[in-house]
């Protein structure tokens, strides 16, 4: 079982730094990241500036240390820090230095915030200099000082120098970041978040290397495709090609697709919700509700039509003792835990085992070619079963207005988006936007009603 390493930002609570240059032989210490700041902006700024450019400067270094941290700039490519004080590289941070009271105080108020580009989630690797001595594209620090008195408050100061399409988010979460690979070798049959992770970097990555073939199916499956886009990065970078996500092929994954998309750069192509967004749903147990619950149900009641000892659920999106009871009767006739709960390792059975059921019909049968495929799509999916929801959308957009027509491209992008939800809202399903099974199978049933000239 893999674990979940399709992620957000987090506030790390520690972060190591070397005192030196990039691959010197330097001391790594390793600190609280609000002491951190805490030096940094001691070192970098004035404690006498006005309090609007000391919290624009606050949130540019926050930014730019979280954006190392996010990426691993450091750690994918072999070293065991997370960022240098060398300020040709990085920023200042003078060991055991004196902290200035005031800045101290702001710090601790502005820590778990950092500016994010709108519409990506990765920090911003906001780039910033004296402005002086040193010129940049980023944050100028005299500047900023020049800006509050006139009257601009730090927002206004940070749009003046990163443009009007910057967010700050704030309270971000507290955590142990940790580092992403997920502690075990991703292969052929693997699942999870994880290998979900590396086959959008892997897309991504092969927009600028052709020769990685695109994953059609970015579900979470390890499967021959996954394998096959593994094996081809492998041979580009030197890495030996036998298809299996180590640590070694793990980070340079990760360095490339940074590097493809400029991650490290403050013109960054910028990381989509949609690719930090988890396909596997939470651990289900009795007493929960709601769209992943209705999946689970639903491919429990198909399954039970093969397998008479497992009863079948009503499909309610509600985990009451039916659905408990159903799952466990699945976990026993399938050698798993008898837990009653859905954990990430009975998810994979499950689709799997659902998978191998629908492959049992003839090829001519419509459950072979039609049936919904086991795992949810939602904004940046991609392959034959969104073009498959897309057909049957713009089929049902003739008869009812509120479905707008999009394009059939098989890509699941804004307008996709935009249609699900007008049809979940039209038959009375939550609007995720996302299509799932009772989302799936109700858009197939009404289009099979309209295509066979049925009005009733």
């Amino acid at each position: 079982m893999t674990g979940d390493n399709v992620r957000l930002p987090v506030i790390p609570e520690t972060i190591t730094v070397h005192l030196g240059a990039p691959g010197d032989g330097g001391e790594n210490v390793t600190v609280p990241f609000a002491d951190y700041i805490k030096n940094v902006a001691s070192s970098e700024v004035y404690p006498t500036w006005s309090e609007a450019a000391l919290r624009a400067n606050i949130l540019a270094q926050t930014s730019f240390a979280l954006n190392r941290v996010y990426t691993e700039y450091y750690r994918s490519r072999g070293y065991d820090y997370d960022i240098t004080n060398s300020t040709a590289s990085d920023q200042a941070f003078v060991y055991g230095r004196e902290i200035f009271d005031n800045i101290s105080s702001l710090v601790d108020e502005l820590f778990d915030d950092y500016i994010s580009r709108r519409g990506a989630v990765e920090p911003l690797f906001a780039q910033y200099c004296n402005g002086t001595t040193v010129t940049c594209d980023g944050l100028s620090q005299w500047g900023s000082e020049a800006l509050a008195k006139q009257g601009l408050g730090a927002y206004d100061i940070l749009t003046t120098y990163y443009g009007d399409d910057i967010d700050i988010i704030k309270d971000a979460e507290v955590s142990g970041a940790g580092e992403s690979y997920p502690g075990a070798a991703l292969r052929l049959g693997s699942f999870g978040n994880s290998v979900r992770s590396v086959q959008f970097r892997l897309n991504r990555i092969a927009d600028n290397y052709p020769a990685i073939p695109r994953i059609l199916y970015p579900n979470g499956f390890f499967d021959e495709e996954t394998e096959a886009a593994v094996k081809a990065f492998q041979r580009i970078f030197s890495l030996t090609p036998d298809g299996i996500v180590g640590r070694a092929t793990w980070y340079r994954i990760l360095k490339i697709y940074s590097s493809v998309k400029s991650l490290s750069d403050l013109a960054s192509e910028g990381i989509p919700i949609e690719d930090v967004t988890n396909t596997f749903p939470e651990v289900l147990k009795k007493g929960e509700r709601g769209a992943p619950v209705v999946e689970l149900q639903y491919l429990l009641s198909f399954i039970s039509d093969f397998v008479p000892f497992i009863p079948a659920p009503a499909v309610d999106g509600i985990f009451g003792d039916e659905t408990e009871k159903s799952l466990v009767a699945f976990q026993t006739y399938y050698g798993l835990d008898e837990t009653g709960i859905a954990d990430e390792a009975v998810w994979a059975k499950i689709r799997s085992v659902y998978r191998g059921m629908l492959e049992a019909y003839p090829d001519d049968f419509y459950l072979a070619n039609e049936a919904y495929p086991g795992y949810p799509v939602d904004a940046g999916s991609e392959g034959e079963f969104v073009l498959r929801v897309q057909r049957y959308l713009n089929y049902l957009s003739d008869y009812y207005g509120a479905i707008p027509k999009i394009a059939e491209d098989g890509l699941f992008g804004p307008a996709t988006e935009r249609a699900v939800k007008a049809f979940q809202e039209l038959f009375g399903i939550d609007t995720s936007g996302a299509v799932g099974a009772l989302t799936y199978n109700r858009l197939y049933s009404e289009y099979k009603r309209l295509s066979s000239g049925s009005r009733q």
